[in-house]
């Protein structure tokens, strides 16, 4: 996909969160990639989730020499991916309490996660030609996928500010997040010329837990589950066959607690992500049966 030329000094602006824990050996490289973007953000916002190595050295000393830079340090309560969500928001709650520039989208990224030097320029590009797209990402494969990408996703504040303003705390936020943008007109894309790419394997330290429990509190028909695992299973992409049998596994063995990040979203929420799953495995099998 080619995109139009605009002069970057006149192009919408973003505002970049990070995530980060025990990161010494990658987050230079991942801020790096920020920082040289063609299109930079207004500001980017790492929160260090309780980092014990020399993590906090290293965003310190980077942190002198770019004035754009804001580092929120958590105390070391261990690994848990359940506060990624609330990391997010506490990024939000600071640009806000800060009086940080209002931006027209922000991106969520990783301490893995490198940009090719253009990737925000094209995407910016591409999301300004239509304004119904909510939520957007490049790729990091030759594969060809529907859904945005956990990391590298922009997301426009417009939509966002309106329907949610702070990211669910609770399992499945970032799918959550697409399905509201359907639910009240908006799409999704991912763009394949925007490129990035991981240092860490991805599930490496969960195992696709939260895939496949949350499509449980989703509330996500079997069937659609299913014809997923096959999917990823037959591809061996994006999660590798591994990560695919994980995912069945935990949405079949996860049983959802009462409330808190665990818990199931509310039938109101349920009921419309099952009715599209339905409607969309009735598409497909009327296309095999047209094409038989």
């Amino acid at each position: 996909m080619s995109y139009y030329f605009q002069d970057v000094r006149f192009m919408k602006t973003y505002f970049a969160i990070v995530t980060c824990r025990n990161s010494e050996n990658n987050i230079e490289d991942a801020l790096n990639s920020l920082k040289n973007q063609t299109l930079k953000p207004e500001y980017v916002i790492v929160i260090d989730d309780g980092s014990n190595d020399k993590t906090p050295e290293i965003l310190e000393r980077i942190r002198i020499n770019w004035n754009r830079l804001y580092v929120i340090t958590n105390p070391d309560l261990g690994y848990n991916i359940g506060r990624v969500a609330s990391n997010w928001n506490n990024a939000i709650k600071f640009a806000e309490e800060l009086k940080l520039e209002k931006t027209d989208y922000h991106l969520i990224t990783t301490d893995d996660t490198i940009y090719e030097d253009q990737y925000a320029e094209k995407m910016i590009k591409m999301l300004d030609v239509d304004p119904k797209i909510a939520i957007a990402s490049g790729n990091y494969d030759k594969n060809i996928y529907i859904t945005p990408h956990g990391a590298g996703r922009f997301v426009r504040n417009s939509f966002f500010n309106t329907y949610l303003h702070f990211y669910p705390e609770k399992m499945g936020y970032e799918s959550l997040v697409l399905h509201i943008a359907n639910r009240h007109g908006y799409t999704y894309k991912l763009f394949n010329d925007a490129r990035f790419r991981h240092t860490r394997e991805l599930g490496k330290d969960h195992h696709f837990y939260e895939f496949g429990a949350s499509m449980r509190t989703l509330g996500y028909h079997p069937l659609f589950v299913m014809g997923r695992f096959f999917l990823y299973f037959v591809k061996g992409k994006p999660i590798g066959r591994k990560g695919a049998i994980y995912m069945l596994y935990h949405y079949l063995k996860y049983t959802p607690k009462n409330d808190g990040y665990d818990s199931m979203y509310d039938s109101e929420t349920r009921e419309f992500i099952r009715d599209t799953q339905c409607r969309r495995i009735k598409n497909i099998l009327k296309g095999k049966i047209t094409k038989h």
